[in-house]
């Protein structure tokens, strides 16, 4: 089989097309051929070296969708559609960078669905990411309170825009490319503020006197401190995102977290196999019927991984990018 391997720490050009025996099966686990994988700023993490007990050469890629070829799960008959996320994937073990992954049963999510392949491949990471981070936060149908996004054109915030305008939440979010204020209005976004690089407090002030009553703060450990004096007292911050990183330096909680306001987290293993199985269902019926876009920004080949992994670190995407084998 053909397959990606990033062969070393380094810049894109240390991902190399290989061929790789197919994984055999083995108790627990299944092997999948893989349809479309979605890709992840916490893959060029890997790639660069930041990611802790990863070896190389190693197939990255932390989630994927396809059809299970060999199974070991009476629940997971070969020929099941299939979609898996996280549980270490591109990291401990090979991951869907490549025409067949070995996973465990438990990451396997089985889904019924008419959407083609690279829609598909662009929603698991992406929607589940979103959907949990708007329960997180309390964000729910019926168009109560104010959503601030971070980091809107990332392919995360743009699910979650799609996700609170169908919710009927009245939402802002930030992008740092003027040129891409149209891509956020056509998600559903209510206001675009440009992101200088600084203090947002102006713009949003202008918008929202008291703050917003919650921010999703997908830029993370630069801007999380920030978002905690954007947001209203007594308002939530939820960091699902770590587009600069994974720590907040020098962080103080007494000082740093204005009395009463909140501060939480959502990590995407929470909806990993089983758990996550039947929302990633109803998110894809609701692609299905409209309700939200998989924004889908560009779809690569295999063959075009560094290329892919060199647009997605220069933040050309406004949405997901896709790499299909």
């Amino acid at each position: 089989m053909r397959a990606a391997v990033c062969v070393k720490a380094g810049g894109p050009e240390v991902l190399e097309i290989r061929e790789l025996p197919v994984p055999a099966v083995r108790e627990g686990w299944s092997l999948v051929q893989v349809k479309g994988t979605g890709l992840n700023r916490s893959e060029l993490r890997t790639r660069q070296g930041h990611s802790p007990n990863v070896t190389f050469p190693r197939v990255l890629g932390i989630e994927c969708v396809g059809i299970v070829a060999a199974s070991t799960d009476p629940a997971l008959p070969d020929g099941t559609t299939v979609a898996a996320v996280m549980g270490e994937m591109g990291r401990e073990f090979d991951g869907g960078y490549a025409e067949y992954a070995l996973l465990p049963n438990a990451l396997l999510m089985p889904i019924t669905t008419t959407l083609p392949w690279d829609v598909l491949a662009a929603l698991p990471e992406t929607y589940l990411t979103a959907r949990g981070s708007l329960d997180a936060l309390g964000v729910v149908a019926g168009g109560q309170g104010r959503l601030l996004i971070r980091g809107g054109t990332s392919s995360v915030g743009m699910a979650a825009a799609s996700i609170a305008a169908g919710y009927g939440v009245e939402t802002a979010a930030t992008t740092r490319r003027p040129g891409k204020v149209g891509a956020l209005t056509g998600a559903g976004v209510d206001h675009v503020l440009v992101d200088a690089g600084g203090s947002l407090a102006a713009s949003v002030h202008a918008v929202w006197p008291e703050g917003p009553d919650h921010v999703l703060d997908l830029v993370g450990a630069r801007t999380a401190v920030d978002s905690l004096h954007l947001v209203r007292r007594g308002g939530t911050v939820c960091v699902s995102g770590s587009l600069s990183g994974w720590a907040i330096p020098d962080f103080e909680p007494i000082a740093m977290v204005p009395s009463g306001t909140k501060l939480t987290a959502f990590h995407s293993d929470d909806f990993k196999g089983s758990a996550g199985a039947t929302v990633l269902q109803r998110i894809v019926h609701e692609v299905e019927a409209g309700v939200y876009r998989p924004n889908v920004d560009r779809v690569f080949g295999l063959d075009d991984i560094v290329a892919a992994h060199r647009y997605m670190e220069n933040d050309q995407a406004t949405g997901k990018v896709v790499v299909v084998p």
